[in-house]
């Protein structure tokens, strides 16, 4: 194929011959051809200006291979619009930064390799378009759960062949500091794009487009369609910025095809309209899950793990992440629960009363979490079955600190675990802002301590609306209570109680 210096070279897979394997191996300073198989793997597809000296930008330079079986029918993305590739690179930006946090990455450290990987979030787009190609040639937007359900195994055989080197290989792509083996298939070499007409792939720069779309100095009927939705509805534009600033992908979602839809929707399941605003500014991920294939089927199938029908809308508004969850994600939770020993009933219960159990990880939070109160001999099940979200709690930071608490207290793990049996949310409370002022207010009420054995509920009220209060009047009328009675009746049973009390004493005198 001979060319004019200058001039465009565009190499399709008719240009190779069939019998010629090779790979095409793109360097900054030169462009040479070695050795089978025959793999194409990159992070952007551009064209090539033939010259005598090659001398290529990071944004260019890709170490690839070509694919031993690519398909005849590539995909094309020349009618991809903008909007829809940006909201893509966000959408792959939000799956990399949560997989980088299940490595141990914490926020911070995420985010930070999150604004070094503007290559590799190209890269995994590309992957995108690959997978889904079919979906692009109906013209049809991939869901939240359709991309991270093609990323997230990617990223695992990344994971599984870097290991402690993915972040480097993610920051420095694509000059990644072990060879790449990329096993999904990928895009073919005959699509075409101009990277001039992406949009910018800096982070900063995506996030203030995406803002700019939403800014307050832009006229009212200007915004975007469902922007101006969202706004006759009642969230302010205040709100859908903050969003935005979050989940800058939230700027490019379309009304028609993502947000109406999904609004009209959870307004059918019962969840008041004032309340919208609040799911959408806690998820607004829903947003960009398909109704018919994923949000719909996902709830008939929490439907049959148990989960109460009728309370969809509580459900939703607890915890609106969880419709966004895979079923492989959910029954890993489900699993676990049975695996302790709880019944399909309870299991329903559970995730309808605390749906955000499903966020814990099985291996981080709940099987540790099982492990530690089973080392106390605590019955685990009376503490999934009535406070569930102990088991988000941390074992170092909240766990032990409570149980060393009780135990310097003078308590024995017996007591201990006759109060978790009676008060299953004992653990959830703050050390240093309730367990610790109560006790030593309750060190001043006279009881022995044995009465928080029986009455662990103690802790469970309010020191200065309940306690104090409901005492002062003990004192005053000289009566005596146990702690059950001073705190757990109703304020006209108590205030009956301490007359009753008070007239046979009197009637003593």
């Amino acid at each position: 194929m001979a060319t004019s210096s200058g001039s465009m070279v565009t190499m399709t897979y008719s240009d190779i011959p069939a019998n010629f394997h090779s790979t095409v191996l793109i360097k900054r300073d030169l462009c040479q051809l070695h050795g089978p198989p025959l793999v194409f793997v990159t992070s952007v597809v551009f064209s090539l200006r033939n010259s005598p000296t090659v001398k290529l930008s990071r944004r260019q330079h890709t170490e690839a291979r070509f694919a031993q079986e690519m398909p005849v029918n590539a995909v094309s993305l020349r009618g991809v619009p903008l909007t829809l590739l940006a909201a893509e690179k966000e959408e792959a930006k939000a799956v990399l930064t949560l997989f980088l946090k299940k490595q141990g990455l914490s926020n911070a450290a995420a985010a930070r390799t999150i604004n070094k990987s503007d290559l590799f979030i190209e890269h995994l787009v590309s992957q995108l378009h690959s997978i889904h190609k079919s979906r692009y040639l109906v013209g049809r937007e991939l869901t939240t759960l359709e991309i991270r359900d093609a990323l997230i195994p990617y990223l695992e055989n990344l994971q599984k062949e870097h290991g402690s080197n993915l972040v480097d290989m993610v920051e420095n792509f694509p000059d990644t500091p072990a060879k790449l083996n990329i096993t999904a298939e990928t895009v073919s070499p005959n699509v075409v794009l101009d990277t001039k007409k992406l949009p910018d792939v800096n982070f900063k720069s995506r996030k203030l487009k995406a803002m700019a779309r939403v800014s307050g100095s832009v006229p009212t009927e200007e915004l975007p369609q469902h922007v101006i939705y969202l706004i006759e509805l009642g969230m302010d534009l205040e709100e859908i910025q903050q969003v935005t600033r979050r989940f800058p992908a939230f700027a490019y979602y379309s009304l028609e095809g993502k947000v109406r839809p999904v609004v009209e929707f959870l307004l059918e399941l019962g969840i008041p309209k004032s309340e919208i605003p609040i799911i959408l500014r806690k998820r607004p991920q829903l947003c960009g899950i398909s109704l018919s294939e994923n949000l719909i089927p996902t709830m008939k199938f929490l439907e049959s793990l148990g989960l109460d029908k009728k309370k969809w809308a509580k459900v939703i508004y607890r915890f609106p992440p969880l419709l966004t969850y895979s079923r492989q994600k959910l029954m890993s939770t489900v699993d676990f629960l049975y695996e302790m020993g709880l019944t399909v009933e309870d299991v329903g219960k559970i995730l309808t009363r605390c749906p955000n159990i499903i966020s814990y990880s099985v291996e981080d939070n709940l099987r540790p979490t099982a492990e530690y109160f089973s080392l106390l001999g605590i019955d685990i099940t009376i503490v999934l079955q009535r406070s569930p979200q102990t088991f988000g709690l941390s074992i170092e930071g909240n766990l032990k600190p409570i149980t060393e608490f009780f135990l310097e207290k003078g308590y024995s793990l017996e007591d201990l675990r006759t109060m978790i049996q009676r008060y299953g949310t004992l653990y959830t409370f703050s050390l240093e802002e309730n367990l610790m002022p109560k006790w030593n207010f309750f060190l001043t009420m006279g009881f022995p301590q044995s009465e928080l054995v029986k009455f662990p509920q103690f802790f469970g009220y309010s020191l200065e609306e309940r306690i104090k209060p409901r005492y002062a009047l003990v004192r005053e009328f000289g009566v005596k209570l146990l702690l059950n009675q001073i705190l757990s009746l109703s304020d006209s049973d108590f205030k009956k109680v301490l007359n009753r009390k008070l007239k046979r004493m009197q009637e003593k005198v």
